[in-house]
């Protein structure tokens, strides 16, 4: 997840810098979506991920 966020940021950065300002909007704002979703997932996974067993 956090591979495709950054690709489409530099997808982003690169549309807005040639002046395609919807194409740059739509993929900042699938890159925050993304992010947020990574993020997500790995507060999840810390959260409830596999403990070490205890023997």
């Amino acid at each position: 997840m956090f591979r495709w966020a950054i690709i489409l940021a530099v997808i982003a950065l690169i549309a807005a810098l040639l002046g395609f300002g919807g194409v740059a909007g739509l993929s900042a704002d699938l890159a925050k979506i993304f992010l947020i979703i990574a993020a997500v997932i790995l507060v999840v996974g810390f959260l409830f991920g596999r403990g070490a067993k205890v023997p």
